[in-house]
């Protein structure tokens, strides 16, 4: 039992659509296919926006979507364009939604593009949301989605180890049984049994277009059962389908999951209805329903799939022929049982026959029995009659069942004319259940235990509101085989009916009195109405059929129930029904003739027990002979008493002997009755029998005829239709047109536009490389600025040094000296803000030369989003501007080359004046200074290696330098010569 937690709803919400093309006389309308159900929303105008707002819904529980989604189960939604005028649908495209995106969370709606779009140069799109909601509460008219089936060619997870090509029907000649599936799988025994109890309205299959053999066709029924190829005994008439019912029965040797997984591979069984080596009809049985998932409904009792299926003709899709009308469709009754081995081997079909047909009115069909046909050698089935217990008569589905009845009946009544009742088929009334041991002559009639014993009485009140305008001199037939006679029951005498008047019926009271099975009664009542036939009756001209009133059985079993008690004190019940049913014109269109009131009621006396009605072979028609007299009283003496002549023996013996002629002649008068009375009965039956024929030929003419006019019709139909579409072509041509047109001139101007904003595009990217590079031109005039005042520096200081030479002769060794090393020490100060000034020029210019590689990049990257959209001009524009970066950039390094070579000559220039002002200084040192005065001096080069230690120091652990650099390696040079220098003083 499901909890109502675990029902939910899978709500698949479609919004709207865009994208779509105009089309002012179609209407769209969106279907949706979940597990083989299907919902579609409501015709909307087929516009550009379409508005669907539709919610489609289905039931499922938790554990059928998780297996749903196991098996990612897909919900696919259909667009089609509807036509209303031709109700023609047009497939649009389609959407498939994913089951497992939907949460029971509310999601934003999202927007699905149609695959397969008709449209191509529109890229419709709908909007859709999917959901899972808890069902509080089911709604009437929603579908329930069923369980997720295991997919095809897949086995039950317990044969997990199978593969489904293995199970194949193998036959086992020495066992005598046919093996599904390995061995090891293969430990039960089931028989596998298929009967062909009946067919009707077989000729509907024969066109008039084909030519039978000559002489007496003969048809059959073929199909192929594990392999064997088995067919029924031939017959001849296909208006009277006259042949025994047969069962071809198989052993089977498998599993029941193993036998489950074959019936799903093998899903149908196709029997054909053959005229020699030709297939006039077909039709397709499922197998699949024999074994259910989940169900061990086999290890009870058999297993069936039956009913009346609809013979279809070959060529009928290719032919694209009309539908045949339901009540004219050809069909056969088919069983297919399955059971195991062992197991009571009464088939369903007899079992349904007998609760169903066999009531107190069957004593009018004579039992036929089934042929049983034991299928163990492919292509030689062997033939063994079933024992007598088991004769039934042929099984039929409750919508043929009174065509089969009937057709059975006059089979019965051609064959054993005594079974038949006296009166004439036509008058005859249905038989009460005291007569039945009276009438049949060595007849069974078996009565299950579970039947109900059911009493059904009509009553043909009255006829009102005629609306022909003549006069009708009417009476009203009908038959109904289910009550157990297929006899026709008529009114009697025939009544005159005018306009504006109600007539009641005579004789219009008829009950029946039968056992059934309560839910085969309501089966049969809800499948079969009564046919109640309006005939005019006049002596210049033959009947004539007016109409027929439909009186749907049905509708007693939904009135109210009251009780009473039966003749033995029993509880029983009754139901009572009234109405007034129009009785519709038989030939031409569907009008209402006349009125027919009727008032039916059903009563149901309980459960009937089982007997067994046997039924004497001796005539009850016979008299009784007369009883000779007990004693006679002693003849007196002739002397005594003188004797009467009307006493005397003699007179008394041939007064015997009269009376003995008489009742002989009463009894040859009475068979020579019976005689008559079977005569006429055979040949009203054969009348009957050729009144049917003529009247199955004249419906077929009728429906062949229905069809041509409504083919006619059509073609009529689709001239004028034809004729509006030619009408209305041009004006769509020429609406096309100017929409072509419209739209090329929308999309030139777009191209344009497209064009346009590319070139400003590109415009504004130039304009920015360029105030980059006027950026970088300013930083790189003000950093030769400042190079060009340290230089001015320099050589203002020099020119200080060489006026300080000049005066040194003047002043005192010691202040000489002193302001010799405070001159070097803003010298060396000097060239270490030099050095830092080459530094962050170097720098600068190499961040300057990888912002042009970047730009570089970013230029060519841009340049091939852009040549992708832009024509030949736009290609040429590139080009040109990508001479123009080439120009500009080659510039740029020439203009770096300068600066390092420039850079460089002064950095020569530089160390020169060094060496030379070092070996000036070693000069004065050497010849000119005393010892205090080299002291000084060599704590001035401890000053200058400390700080050229830092400077290389620091410029290392800014991390852009490192020992390959050339900054570094002259720093180093310079800390080895210091150090030397140091060492060669020391």
């Amino acid at each position: 039992m499901v909890s109502k937690s675990d029902q939910l709803l899978i709500v698949v919400s479609i919004l709207e659509g865009r994208h779509f093309p105009k089309r002012p006389k179609h209407m769209l309308v969106v279907e949706a296919k979940f597990d083989g159900e299907q919902l579609a929303t409501d015709p909307v105008n087929h516009t550009d926006q379409p508005e669907f707002a539709t919610e489609l819904a289905w039931e499922i529980d938790r554990k059928a979507l998780h297996q749903h989604r196991l098996q990612r189960t897909p919900i696919k939604l259909q667009c089609f364009a509807l036509d209303p005028v031709s109700s023609a649908k047009e497939t649009i495209g389609y959407i498939v939604l994913d089951l497992r995106t939907a949460q029971e969370t509310k999601q934003a709606p999202k927007w699905y593009q149609l695959l397969s779009n008709k449209y191509t140069k529109f890229k419709s799109e709908i909007q859709i949301s999917i959901a899972l909601e808890t069902d509080t509460k089911a709604p009437v008219d929603s579908f329930k989605a069923k369980g997720a089936p295991p997919r095809d060619g897949k086995v039950p997870a317990g044969l997990s180890g199978l593969d489904p090509r293995d199970i194949v029907a193998v036959l086992n000649e020495e066992g005598g049984y046919h093996q599904i599936g390995p061995a090891e799988y293969c430990t039960d025994s089931f028989v596998m049994s298929v009967t062909i109890a009946f067919a009707t309205q077989l000729e509907q299959l024969i066109p008039c277009t084909m030519k039978l053999p000559e002489r007496q066709p003969e048809f059959f029924f073929y199909y192929s059962l594990l392999g064997n190829d088995v067919t029924n005994e031939p017959f001849n008439d296909l208006i009277n389908p006259n042949f025994e019912p047969e069962r071809a029965s198989v052993r089977i040797r498998s599993n029941v999951e193993v036998l489950r997984v074959y019936l799903a591979l093998q899903s149908k069984l196709q029997i054909h209805l053959c005229c020699g080596d030709q297939s006039l009809g077909s039709t397709e049985v499922p197998l699949t329903g024999l074994l259910k998932k989940g169900s061990t409904e086999i290890n009870h009792h058999p297993v069936t799939v039956e009913g009346a299926f609809t013979l279809d003709p070959p060529n009928r899709a290719k032919q694209k022929l009309a539908p045949i009308p339901v009540e004219l469709a050809p069909t056969v009754g088919v069983s297919v049982a399955l059971q195991r081995e062992g197991m009571d081997s009464q088939s369903l079909i007899e079992l349904k026959t007998q609760n169903e047909h066999e009531t107190e009115h069957s004593k009018k069909r004579v039992l036929t029995p089934i042929k049983e046909k034991t299928l163990t050698e492919p292509k030689s089935p062997s033939m063994s009659p079933v024992p007598p217990h088991n004769q039934s008569p042929p099984t039929k589905d409750d919508a043929t069942e009174s065509e089969v009845e009937s057709l059975q009946y006059d089979k019965d009544t051609r064959q054993n004319p005594k079974a038949s009742s006296s009166v004439p088929a036509s008058l005859a009334p249905p038989v009460p259940t005291s007569n039945v041991s009276q009438t049949a002559s060595g007849q069974k009639i078996a009565v299950p235990a579970t039947s109900h014993h059911f009493c059904f009485s009509i009553d043909l009140r009255s006829i009102h509101t005629l609306e022909i305008g003549f006069p009708i001199n009417c009476i009203l037939r009908y038959s109904y085989p289910f009550f157990g006679s297929a006899a026709p029951i008529m009114t009697n005498p025939p009544v005159e009916v005018r306009k504006n008047m109600e007539v009641f019926l005579p004789q219009s009271y008829c009950a029946f009195d039968f056992a059934t099975l309560p839910h085969q009664l309501q089966d049969t009542f809800l499948r079969i109405p009564l046919l109640v036939e309006l005939w005019h009756k006049d002596k210049m001209s033959k009947d004539l059929l007016l109409g027929i009133a439909r009186i749907q059985l049905s509708n007693i079993l939904s009135s109210e129930k009251t009780r009473f008690l039966g003749s033995n004190g029993e509880q029983c019940w009754r139901q009572t029904y009234s109405e007034s049913v129009p009785v519709i014109a038989a030939q031409g269109s569907n009008n209402r003739i006349v009125d027919l009131s009727y008032t039916m009621t059903l009563e149901d006396y309980g459960l009937v027990k089982m007997r067994e009605i046997f039924v004497s072979d001796s005539s009850q028609n016979v008299p009784a002979v007369q009883e000779k007299s007990a004693s006679l009283p002693p003849a007196p003496c002739p002397s005594e008493i003188q004797i009467e002549p009307r006493e005397t023996l003699e007179y008394k013996a041939a007064l015997e002997l009269e009376m003995w002629k008489e009742m002989q002649e009463d009894i040859f008068e009475n068979q020579l009755k019976q005689k008559e009375l079977a005569h006429m009965q055979a040949l009203a039956e054969e009348w009957k029998k050729r009144d049917r024929e003529r009247e199955s030929l004249v419906k077929k003419k009728v429906a062949e005829y229905t069809v041509l006019e409504g083919k006619l019709q059509k073609t009529l139909i689709d001239l004028e239709k034809r004729e509006q579409q030619l009408a209305s072509a041009e004006s769509e041509l020429r609406r096309e047109k100017k929409e072509l047109q419209s739209e090329r001139e929308r999309n030139t101007q777009e191209l344009q536009d497209s064009k346009r904003r590319a070139k400003e595009d590109c415009i504004h990217q130039v304009e920015l490389e360029r105030l980059k590079i006027k950026q970088l031109e300013e930083d790189k005039h003000r950093l030769q600025q400042q190079l060009t005042d340290a230089e001015n520096k320099y050589k203002i200081l020099e020119k200080e040094f060489q006026q300080f030479k000049d005066q040194q002769s003047n002043k005192p060794e010691i202040r000489l000296q002193s302001e010799i090393n405070l001159l070097t020490l803003e010298k060396v100060e000097l060239e270490r803000k030099l050095e830092s000034a080459t530094k962050s020029k170097l720098h600068y210019k190499q961040q300057w030369g990888r912002a042009l590689k970047e730009l570089a990049r970013l230029k060519q990257r841009e340049q091939e989003s852009q040549m992708a959209r832009l024509k030949k001009q736009q290609e040429e524009l590139e080009q040109m501007r990508l001479r123009y970066l080439a120009a500009e950039e080659k510039d740029a390094v020439k203009t770096e080359r300068q600066e390092l070579l420039d850079i460089r000559n002064e950095l020569n220039r530089l160390r020169q004046q060094e060496q030379k002002q070092g070996q000036d200084a070693r000069e004065i040192a050497s010849g000119k200074m005393d010892s205090p005065h080299s002291n000084a001096l060599e704590e001035g080069l401890d000053d200058y290696l400390t700080r050229l230690i830092e400077e290389r120091d620091t410029l290392m652990r800014t991390g852009v330098y490192n020992h390959e650099d050339r900054i570094i390696s002259e720093l180093d040079r310079q800390i080895r010569e210091i150090l030397a220098k140091n060492n060669a003083s020391n």
